[in-house]
């Protein structure tokens, strides 16, 4: 009677497993309002998982951008892929037996620790059936800011900031992504209070910006610097410690 049903639950396991098949998954970032995150900007971290929150694959979507055109200037059409192989990626091969509520979780971009943000999305996954091609798109609001700070001791601050989409896409004049449409503004914090702030403006080179701030007391702040697009909702914002020296 015992080796009859240790025999049955090893028969039901391995045709579970004969019922399983392999499925192809392939899952992206994509900047918001931009081209995909790649390798330029560290990638992006993907895990998928099941409804138990056992890992099913997990790795670094890799590649390039994409292409400019097919993605910010051609017209979208229904069914018409705007990924190519080169386009960053990752690929996952699942083992599934059965129709299953997979969720992703991302995050990036991971070269850029300070901007980084987490993005999860879920959808169902059918055994067998491949999600290629774009794939699973998941899409990353912000911008990446990254701050050169220099401080006198006459209570001058010399600010500069290095200001890009997600996937590290340019911000110039008369650009895809226009320096016209960012503002950028730093804020001297004592508490919570803003004691002091200034904006950023272009400063002639591709994604940079530069400003001043004047008059801060001696002491310890914190920084805020703040960047958005008025054309949409993409917004960054990354503080630091800042120490104003006795003149």
């Amino acid at each position: 009677m015992i080796k009859t049903l240790a025999l049955s639950v090893l028969l039901l396991v391995a045709a579970s497993a004969a019922d399983a098949e392999p499925t192809r998954v392939m899952v992206r970032g994509l900047a918001q309002d931009a081209k995909f995150i790649g390798d330029h900007m560290g990638g992006v971290e993907i895990t998928l998982t099941d409804p138990k929150g056992n890992i099913l694959a997990q790795g670094l979507a890799k590649g390039g951008t994409g292409d400019t055109a097919r993605i910010m200037k051609t017209p979208h059409a229904r069914g018409v892929a705007i990924t190519d192989g080169s386009t960053s990626g990752f690929e996952a091969l699942l083992d599934l037996d059965q129709p299953t509520l997979i969720t992703a979780t991302a995050r990036g971009p991971l070269g850029k620790p300070a901007s980084a943000i987490t993005v999860t999305s879920q959808m169902w996954i059918l055994p067998g059936r491949d999600i290629t091609g774009d794939g699973w798109v998941l899409t990353f609001p912000g911008l990446v800011i990254e701050p050169r700070v220099k401080v006198a001791a006459n209570g001058e601050i010399d600010l500069q900031a290095h200001v890009s989409l997600m996937c590290g896409c340019p911000i110039e004049p008369g650009g895809l992504w226009d320096a016209a449409r960012y503002g950028i503004e730093a804020q001297v914090i004592k508490g919570d209070r803003v004691v002091s702030a200034a904006a950023l403006t272009y400063a002639g080179k591709t994604s940079e910006f530069a400003g001043k701030l004047t008059g801060i007391a001696p002491g310890r702040y914190r920084l805020r610097l703040v960047a958005r697009d008025s054309g949409s909702a993409n917004a960054g914002v990354i503080e630091q410690t800042l120490a104003v020296p006795k003149s």
